[in-house]
């Protein structure tokens, strides 16, 4: 099974990934079949690139994305989404009501 994954790159304290294509059995680092774009946790505007034709080729062969990648996708396809870590919490809309 092919899966679409976040591959750590980078150095220490200062994170970057390729997301890529990859078989689940291969490593997180390991063997990967292609490079399909970047994230880089430190840049806070346009911090990720995917190649979507190419993201859309693997999830039309059956290709499963983590749930970080499937965010990624999501706010590739619409640029106008937030990340979603930048919403509200539930709870602290619950104290506000209160």
């Amino acid at each position: 099974m092919v899966k679409i994954r976040m591959r750590r790159t980078g150095c220490t304290n200062h994170a970057t990934y390729r997301i890529v294509a990859a078989d689940s059995r291969s490593p997180r680092d390991g063997k990967f079949l292609e490079i399909l774009g970047w994230y880089d946790t430190q840049i806070k505007d346009e911090n990720f690139k995917l190649d979507l034709p190419r993201v859309e080729y693997w999830l039309s062969k059956g290709a499963q994305p983590s749930t970080t990648v499937a965010s990624l996708i999501r706010r590739a396809k619409n640029p106008s989404l937030k990340p979603h870590h930048a919403t509200p919490a539930k709870k602290v809309e619950a104290k506000k009501e209160a």
